[in-house]
């Protein structure tokens, strides 16, 4: 496969079997984004949509994805950003640089989670108002 310096925008509710080169699935009831990485070596890219991870815009066109995509876990350790439906190749981190942004990254989703969490009191109201039924 060659890289791709554009993706075009599939709204689908589940992602196809094989995914296409080019394409950036994009599934809105199960809130997910997918794609090949666009190196081109052929490995699926999923990056799910939620406040403390990846989300998009859509101009009606095109799409935009942030943050960057890391593929780190990936032999390519490809970087880069989609914006407006084009790539924008990041460079290369290091391994420090890598692993600094992982422990980043899931600092920022245990916030969102504990955030999103009811406090002792908030399920004690639900309990209240479910025994008021």
């Amino acid at each position: 496969m060659t890289a791709v310096s554009r993706l075009r925008p599939a709204f689908v509710e589940t992602f196809p079997a094989s995914m296409d080169p080019g394409v950036l699935y994009i599934s809105i009831s199960y809130r997910t984004c997918g794609h090949l990485c666009c190196c081109g070596c052929g490995e699926e890219v999923i990056t799910p949509l939620s406040p403390a991870q990846w989300s998009f815009t859509y101009n009606g066109e095109t799409v935009s994805l942030a943050p960057s995509i890391g593929n780190w876990a990936l032999v390519c350790r490809s970087h880069y950003w989609i914006r407006e439906g084009k790539i924008r190749w990041s460079r290369r981190y290091s391994d420090a640089e890598i692993a600094d942004n992982r422990e980043r990254d899931r600092r920022q989703l245990d916030e969102a989670i504990a955030d999103s969490a009811p406090t002792p009191l908030a399920r004690l109201r639900q309990r209240l108002d479910r025994w008021r039924w």
